[in-house]
């Protein structure tokens, strides 16, 4: 009975031996695993500074040093990857051309490494300064003589204007790819042609007028419209793009805004002008259009007239 009980005394501390040495063993493995180590890590400002971590993953070494990564910033090695003890965790800036491959990639798009760079190659951009010619209006102005021998007459000869308009232009392999108006400048206003017109003429007068002239055909057929006149500027437009609601841009002596009533490319005889439904506005309804001008001032001298307009077929 002795002999059994010294038996299971001795097994007891054999046990208690190897536990105690399985306990150590595993407390110096777990001390190995989590050794101090020192990283350094630069950042895309050139500012290096050293980490004492006992982790060993790159995103884990970033989050214990509050270090977010913007979406134009990539770290290598990378996030998922282990470091050891020394190892340097590099943050830098995403090349265009990169991202725009990586896009690429991503979209399964099949195609050769010379092919990427071709189509994202650097773009630049330029300001170029252009300028266009602003048409003249024709004006006429009725008089009451009554002689026979009275014709239409030119009192003053029209002149164009010359606008300025300054664009940033984008360029891609040496192609434009986008143009951008930055600013528009009217450097010289132009003149209007007035021409003076007899009320009353003879029927050989009339009938040589009925062939060529548009003021007749005017008179003869349409309806009475309220004309009023609006410029690029911000007052009349509440913006200064010089966009129209049909996406061209509105040019004096051509662009009209009219109601629903008329489909954008509606050519009108306006007091004997031909204008261009070309544009919208809210309180455009009805019997009423406005005629695009150049300039706030002519606006204003244009005022608000009424005018006989038919659609030119």
């Amino acid at each position: 009975m002795k002999r059994k009980l010294r038996t299971s005394n001795y097994v007891r501390k054999i046990l208690g031996i190897v536990l105690i040495l399985v306990l150590l063993s595993g407390i110096g493995v777990l001390a190995v695993n989590t050794q101090v180590q020192d990283v350094k890590i630069e950042l895309q400002n050139g500012y290096e500074l050293s980490a004492l971590t006992r982790s060993t993953k790159v995103a884990d070494i970033l989050d214990e040093n509050n270090i977010i990564l913007k979406e134009d910033e990539k770290v290598t090695p990378g996030l998922e990857e282990e470091v050891t003890p020394g190892t340097a965790i590099k943050i830098t800036n995403k090349s265009k051309q990169e991202v725009q491959i990586a896009r690429v990639s991503e979209e399964g798009v099949e195609t050769t490494i010379d092919e990427l760079l071709e189509n994202y190659a650097p773009i630049t951009e330029k300001i170029v300064v252009e300028q266009q010619p602003i048409p003249f209006e024709t004006v006429t102005k009725a008089t009451t003589e009554d002689k026979e021998d009275v014709t239409n007459k030119v009192l003053q000869e029209g002149q164009e204007g010359i606008k300025q308009i300054t664009y940033k232009v984008k360029y891609q392999n040496n192609e434009e790819i986008e143009k951008t108006v930055l600013s528009e400048e009217v450097i010289k206003e132009p003149v209007p042609k007035i021409i003076q017109v007899n009320k009353k003429v003879t029927s050989r007068a009339a009938t040589a007028a009925r062939s060529v002239t548009p003021e007749k055909a005017a008179q003869e057929g349409g309806e009475i419209y309220t004309v009023t006149a609006y410029c690029p500027c911000s007052k009349c437009c509440g913006k200064a793009t010089g966009r129209t609601a049909s996406g061209t841009i509105a040019t004096p002596g051509r662009t009209v805004a009219a109601s629903g009533k008329f489909a954008f490319g509606t050519k009108l005889n306006i007091g004997g002008n031909i204008y261009t439904v070309e544009d919208r506005g809210g309180a455009i309804q009805g019997n009423r259009i406005d005629i695009f001008v150049s300039s706030h001032a002519a606006a204003l001298q244009f005022g608000r007239r009424q005018i006989r307009v038919s659609v030119v077929n």
